[in-house]
């Protein structure tokens, strides 16, 4: 049975989609991207800090579901700049420690909100 997602620890969704589903015992997120999700606005900063804070809201989206980033799978990141790929890893690599989880990386032309970076998660709970 499909279970619905949503939580005031992660940013709210911004259309017509839930922050994440859970499935028997996985998790699917929706696309994390860089919005404090106490005063819903974009946080400012160049790209190690917007992606500190969507594995910080993934991160806290995986625990209310049940799961956590250790539990992850597969993650796919899309950013606006390749050339911000090793400053994307630095960052990842604070979150994700051991085990990591298979990934993908997209070079974008545009994100909502003009943000530099979302990610996206599955695992298991």
């Amino acid at each position: 049975m499909k279970k619905i997602i949503s939580t005031s620890n992660a940013p709210a969704a911004i259309g017509p989609y839930s922050q994440a589903v859970v499935l028997n015992d996985m998790v699917y997120t929706s696309g994390v991207i860089p919005i404090d999700p106490v005063n819903g606005t974009v946080v400012n900063g160049d790209i190690k800090v917007q992606t500190k804070r969507v594995l910080q809201s993934l991160e806290a989206l995986l625990k209310d579901s049940g799961s956590d980033l250790g539990k992850v799978v597969k993650t796919t990141v899309f950013i606006k700049n390749m050339e911000d790929f090793p400053l994307v890893n630095e960052v990842y690599a604070s979150f994700f420690t051991d085990n990591f989880p298979a990934r993908s990386c997209v070079e974008v032309a545009r994100l909502p909100k003009d943000v530099l970076i979302e990610v996206e998660a599955v695992a298991y709970i």
